[in-house]
């Protein structure tokens, strides 16, 4: 049997924090309250789920036999070369992930950062048993056409009651990359209604646009930032620009890209130098925007740059970012796919920033397990079918996003995200085989000195029981779930320290 080999140094620890949560468990089910996060700070955390495994439990290296057997009968079938290991969601438990073979592994990975509140959380379980549930599984409504009763309920519960500030319309979608696609639409069509002047349309516009040329297909662009991800569909794939693989052999739009700040760290270290990359960058956009031969209908900017490498900038940086799109009326596009619901510590990353006004759109995916994007009403296309598609969402997801809300608050989710992610980001900080620590809640990453290392270690980290990302060049990300605590990430840090020995 292969257990997670940690130093002696290390279990101890463990044991305290295990000690700890039996208590508090026991403390629980004898009836006396206790917050999520003690007044004291992290010392003595509720569990969000006191039935999940203590530790990581590993029996077979990762992937194992099972999980090796499965992807051969699969791979007939779909190329599985990306699967790291098959799972076993019905085993799996709040932070812990199960897979085919039992192997129990502290998940800081959560499916790509879309896992919100743990496996099998009881939300969720209680939520497929209500009759509404069940009959919106049983008959998915075209919602443009037929939304059922009670689509209105899911819309105000879910994505209003969370709406960024001045935001009063949402565009329900599938994906991340299908509400980054529609918001470009909607940043095109808002772009070609100014310049027409008009709500109808000519003949002229009406007729060429079928044979794909102006004036009925105008030519615009998006403007995006290098490193960027916001998806793999054409008008997504254009404006990212994290990985070659994602890209080549594929046609794409001629969009420009402007350059992305990238930051020295200790951010106090290098306060001058990550100054003067921001401006440049700032610089660049400007230009890019005053000089370009086809009119900039929009910018989208993720507020970090996961897939890139876990880039950040300033808040300053964002707020002059917005005030550049206002001054030559560009369309501000916020892309909260990966960053939204809570991994930052707030609901939504950009009110880090302090913006004086709302951004014109944000896009959301991921941890809300729904998809689409916020705009204001000024935006909305003055025809019907303009933003269209067959769902327009899932009422499914959208009761899920409500019990996701309604988790967040109920549990005060938000303060530990803040708590334990300043927690983990200074333990972080004082490892010696790491560098550039950098974080905001949850949502962390570091950096080591090649891809090989890091790839070296994603893997070791698994084989103890800790499940991982990548991203960029060499960077290792964090996307734990919201309900991740104090003894989550000492585990984690105990288990790091041993994987870089």
């Amino acid at each position: 049997m292969l257990t997670a080999k940690l130093s002696p140094v290390v279990r101890p620890r463990l044991t305290r924090t295990v000690a700890a949560a039996a208590a508090m468990t026991t403390a629980r089910r004898r009836g006396f309250a206790s917050p999520a996060v003690s007044s004291t700070g992290l010392d003595a955390p509720e569990p969000y789920f006191p039935d999940e495994p203590r530790r990581p439990h590993m029996v077979t290296s990762v992937p194992g036999p099972e999980t090796k057997q499965m992807l051969e009968r699969l791979d007939k079938y779909q190329d599985t070369r990306s699967v790291f290991f098959v799972a076993d969601f019905e085993k799996s438990k709040g932070n812990y992930i199960v897979d085919a073979d039992g192997n129990t592994m502290l998940d800081v990975f959560a499916q790509i950062a879309s896992m919100p509140i743990g496996y099998n959380s009881p939300a969720f379980l209680n939520l497929a048993k209500e009759p509404a549930f069940q009959t919106a599984l049983a008959n998915r409504a075209a919602l443009g056409v037929n939304p059922n009763k009670d689509w209105i309920q899911s819309v105000e519960n879910a994505f209003m009651r969370v709406a960024p500030k001045g935001m009063d319309n949402v565009f329900t979608v599938m994906c991340g990359s299908c509400a980054n696609e529609n918001a470009f639409k909607t940043a095109f069509m808002y772009n070609a209604s100014k310049r027409r002047g008009s709500a109808t349309f000519s003949p002229e516009e009406l007729s060429s646009c079928m044979s794909n040329q102006a004036p009925g297909s105008p030519d615009m662009a998006i403007l995006s930032f290098t490193q960027a991800f916001h998806g793999r569909l054409f008008g997504s794939l254009t404006a990212t620009g994290s990985k070659a693989l994602h890209k080549v052999d594929i046609p794409a739009f001629d969009w420009p890209k402007a350059v992305f700040p990238k930051r020295k760290y200790p951010l106090h270290e290098n306060e001058a130098y990550n100054a003067q990359v921001e401006q440049a960058s700032l610089q660049n956009v400007e230009e890019i925007i005053t000089t370009s031969k086809k009119p900039i209908a929009g910018l989208i900017v993720e507020p970090i740059q996961a897939e890139g490498g876990d880039n950040h900038a300033s808040p300053a940086y964002f707020r002059q970012l917005q005030k550049i799109c206002q001054k030559h009326d560009v369309l501000f596009i916020v892309d909260e796919v990966q960053t939204g619901v809570g991994a930052t510590g707030t609901f939504w990353a950009h009110e880090a920033w302090g913006l004086p006004t709302s951004p014109d759109m944000v896009t959301f995916s991921k941890k809300f397990q729904a998809a689409g994007f916020y705009t204001s009403s000024r935006l909305r296309p003055s025809q019907p079918y303009r933003l269209y598609n067959t769902w327009m969402g899932d009422p499914v997801r959208a009761m899920q996003a409500a019990a996701i809300v309604k988790e967040i608050e109920d549990k005060n989710l938000l303060q530990n995200v803040r708590q334990v992610g300043s927690y983990l980001t200074q333990e972080l900080e004082s490892l010696q085989k790491i560098k550039g620590v950098r974080g905001q809640g949850t949502m962390i990453a570091f950096d080591l000195d090649n891809a090989q290392k890091r790839d070296k270690l994603v893997h070791d980290m698994r084989q103890l029981g800790v499940n991982m990302g990548g991203c960029g060049e060499h960077t290792v990300r964090l996307r734990p779930m919201l309900t991740f605590q104090k003894h989550h990430a000492d585990i984690l840090l105990e288990t790091l320290n041993a994987a870089l020995q």
